[in-house]
């Protein structure tokens, strides 16, 4: 026999099992809004840390001044490094959190002001300058109250022009399908192709990937950085090699900077190198109101190389490690083999930033290419001449503006070949090698002589034109005739085509000549211009003047130039300027 229920009570406690179900169940679920809100984000979860990274980093900086007030000023600097590389070596994305990004802008930007004071009128490039960059993307948000670069006086100081350093953007790059897209055989060969290079590495299919990428969209920024190397590869293999790096790393620094001396990234990392303030500090790089040698040829070079070699001893011979902690510091290196339990950067690259993970695939693509470029498709680059300058030893401040007059060419260009100068005049109170155009050595050191040290800082040279005497240059420059006389006192203007006048001088207007006519008597011959390139240049590399190469073109010194545009040059200087070594010629 069966038992029931009756319908209508099985169907009543059926509604109210439903019933109960959903009630149970909406009790258990926050309110639509109130879900969204709960679901933190990454920064959100992050706030605490980040609060007691600030903090850390803070007392660091406040022990620095506290150091400062004791008049030391060695561990004042010393706190100051551990508060930026706290920072740094956090393993957090900085840029990936605004308020800690904010905050290292102005740590960056207080240090500077702590030990470069206002009283020497010094511009806080430094921070300028990265902020400059980081405004470039809507992802980065401004220091408030930023010190704003200090107005020019005299015409020495001025605000220091800086280049976005690739590495902002390879941080952010992403490749496409096709690129990630890697046959069998690019694999055998890439395997081939690595036994060309001066160092081991492991293979990894990413490294092609990166090669995919400059076959393709990033084809023009390989070029380039291929042409700009022939400026510095030579110097830079040739320290590398002294310091015992592999020279083909020295191919770092196209991806570092694009050979480019005042790149800086959004991280106030600066030069062809990228040292930020603490490690250019402590690789000897002196950052002062005056230089900041981060931003040298020579010394930023061998810095690099020295900080390099430290980097491989202590990952025991490992360059990919050691490229991985130049790029985002041993700490983050450290701490990503420790989690990943092998000391193999392909191992350990789940648990580094991401710019980083990039970065070492990169720069292993970029030496591959450099090696062998014809077989990756790169045809016919044409490496830039090596820089090549004479240097000259001034015992205190002179201004490239009193420099340019002496040796014949301009401002624009001896700041390209003194970086490392924060204003347009050499250190005060202190010997300085200042570069000058190759071969204008020795007629710079000989004019030198003529002008007084307390007036280097605000006098120039102009031509004088055969026959001329004081008075006919005094009624052209504006300048009185005794004061002609007292700066140029028993000078024979028969036996020179130099007068040293005031920097604020005038000249007269002097109408360009036409092409093809001659210029005191010389023929003319024409050269083609690089692309970009400037009369200025072409004068320093035929071994003539700037000033009467700009007249008989009708060209300002420093403008670039067209590919391939005709410039007539006085064929006495029509030679390209001898490789040959002397006493103050240094080539590189």
């Amino acid at each position: 026999m069966r038992t029931s229920l009756p319908p209508l009570f099985l169907r009543t406690a059926f509604i109210l099992m439903l019933t109960l179900s959903a009630v149970a169940v909406r009790a258990q679920l926050p309110a639509a809004s109130s879900l969204r809100s709960s679901t933190p984000t990454d920064i959100e979860r992050d706030a605490g840390v980040v609060t007691q990274l600030i903090e850390r980093s803070e007392a660091h900086y406040k022990q620095g001044e506290a150091n400062l007030k004791d008049r030391n000023p060695e561990a004042a600097r010393s706190e100051f490094d551990k508060a930026v590389d706290m920072l740094l070596e956090s393993g957090m994305d900085v840029r990936a959190h605004p308020r800690l990004q904010t905050y290292y802008l102005q740590l960056v930007e207080r240090v500077f002001r702590l030990e470069v004071p206002t009283s020497q009128s010094a511009p806080a490039q430094v921070v300028a300058g990265a902020q400059q960059i980081a405004s470039n993307n809507p992802k980065f948000l401004p220091v408030k109250d930023a010190q704003q670069p200090v107005p020019a006086q005299s015409g020495f100081l001025r605000e220091q022009k800086f280049e976005p350093s690739p590495l902002d953007e390879l941080s952010k790059l992403e490749l496409t399908e096709t690129e990630k897209t890697v046959t069998t055989e690019q694999q055998a060969e890439l395997e081939e192709a690595k036994s060309a290079v001066d160092f081991k590495f492991n293979s990894n299919t990413l490294i092609q990937q990166y090669i995919n990428y400059y076959q393709g969209r990033g084809r023009a920024t390989m070029e380039t950085g291929m042409r700009r190397s022939g400026r510095y590869m030579t110097m830079a293999r040739k320290i590398f090699r002294e310091v015992g790096v592999p020279e083909d790393i020295a191919w770092l620094g196209q991806v570092e900077s694009a050979w480019r001396p005042t790149a800086m990234s959004w991280a106030a990392a600066s030069g062809l190198w990228q040292f930020v303030p603490g490690t250019g500090r402590q690789y000897g790089l002196r950052q002062t109101a005056w230089i900041d040698e981060r931003n040298s040829f020579e010394k930023a070079t061998r810095a690099s190389a020295m900080y390099l070699k430290w980097l491989a001893n202590r990952y025991h011979g490992n360059w990919e490690l050691a490229i991985g902690a130049y790029n985002t510091g041993e700490g983050n290196i450290d701490r990503a083999i420790s989690r990943a339990g092998a000391a193999n950067f392909w191992q350990t690259y789940p648990f580094i930033a991401q710019e980083t993970r990039n970065y070492v695939p990169n720069i292993l693509a970029t030496i591959l290419i450099a090696k062998n470029p014809e077989k990756y498709g790169f045809h016919s680059i044409r490496p830039d001449a090596p820089l090549a300058y004479d240097v000259v030893n001034v015992p205190n401040a002179t201004s490239l503006q009193l420099i340019a007059s002496m040796t014949d060419t301009n401002v624009d260009f001896l700041r390209s070949i003194n970086p490392e100068l924060r204003r347009d005049i050499t250190p005060r109170g202190e010997a300085y090698n200042v570069r000058v155009p190759a071969g204008r050595g020795k007629q710079f050191v000989a004019l030198l002589k003529r002008v007084p040290t307390e007036r280097r800082e605000t006098a120039k040279v102009i031509s004088v034109t055969p026959g001329e005497d004081l008075q006919s240059i005094a009624a052209r420059t504006g300048v009185s005739l005794a004061q002609l006389q007292l700066w140029n006192g028993g000078v024979d203007l028969k036996a020179t085509n130099k007068v040293v006048v005031p920097a604020n001088s005038v000249q007269r207007t002097i109408r360009p000549v036409r092409l093809g006519q001659q210029a005191s008597g010389r023929n003319l011959v024409t050269v083609r211009a690089r692309a970009g390139e400037t009369v200025a240049q072409i004068a320093t590399r035929y071994n003539t003047s700037a000033d009467e190469v700009a007249r008989l073109n009708g060209v300002a010194a420093n403008a670039p130039l067209a590919a391939n545009q005709a410039i007539q040059v006085p064929s006495s200087g029509s030679a390209p300027a001898s490789a040959t070594p002397q006493r103050v010629r240094r080539r590189r």
